[in-house]
């Protein structure tokens, strides 16, 4: 049986993954996939925090760069994590994995606040913890919000689930011959102005000694070859 390299963990997913081959929306049956792996990470014991992005509904950048007034868009794609967590929420309970849904804006109809004793707590029971609403600020990421949450749940790793393998040295879909990197540093990250994370989620990362594994998510498993230490992806740290 495999066992888990790590314990307590904060998986970062982007909302576009959950768009599947659309480029707009949710798709259920890959919300029902990602739960799926979740679920079998769940039940080996491990502490699993959880962080969405909201970038299939809305893009708040995006919008203030068209215009409208940058808070309020930052706000309105803090309230797309919020969907998305709902969504992730219901097909993980479809699976009997017991959640609890957290965000930065109180909402009190449908999630509680974040509190972090709360938080380490759900996860001490073996419930999975869902952070939306990212910090609850404009102008923060929601890779920024993963590393505030994961340093304050004192998570073991960041996991960055994406669509490419790993971290390359220029972008593989326009490089044929980019190369990939199977370990870097924090520093190296920055100075080569890698679009892993923003420099702020970075920066926090190095400043809390807080490793980063950035993989693929589309393939099958790699959640739980993750978790278990298997070479996947590329590993930030040092």
């Amino acid at each position: 049986m495999d066992q888990p390299y790590y314990r307590r963990v904060l998986l970062k997913l982007s909302g576009e993954a959950l768009s599947g081959k659309g480029s707009f929306g949710i798709d259920p049956e890959i919300v029902d996939a990602v739960a799926a792996e979740i679920r079998d990470v769940a039940v080996m014991g491990v502490q699993l925090g959880v962080v969405i992005g909201g970038g299939n509904i809305f893009r708040g950048v995006d919008a203030g760069g068209r215009g409208m007034g940058r808070t309020t868009a930052d706000y309105m794609g803090m309230l797309a994590t919020v969907i998305n967590g709902l969504a992730l929420q219901s097909a993980l309970e479809h699976l009997n994995v017991t959640t609890r849904l957290q965000t930065a804006i109180e909402m009190k109809a449908i999630a509680e606040p974040f509190i972090q004793r709360r938080a380490i707590r759900h996860l001490e029971k073996g419930r999975v913890v869902i952070f939306a609403a990212g910090t609850g600020n404009p102008y923060f990421t929601t890779d920024t919000a993963a590393t505030l949450r994961a340093v304050e749940i004192r998570a073991e790793i960041l996991l960055k689930a994406t669509k490419v393998d790993g971290v390359y040295d220029s972008d593989p879909v326009k490089n044929a011959n980019a190369i990939k990197y199977e370990k870097i540093s924090y520093t190296e990250v920055l100075t080569k102005n890698l679009k892993v994370m923003d420099a702020t989620a970075i920066s926090l990362c190095r400043d809390n000694g807080l490793p980063l594994k950035v993989f693929n998510l589309q393939k099958s498993g790699n959640i739980k070859r993750v978790i278990c230490g298997e070479a996947v992806g590329t590993i930030i740290g040092g």
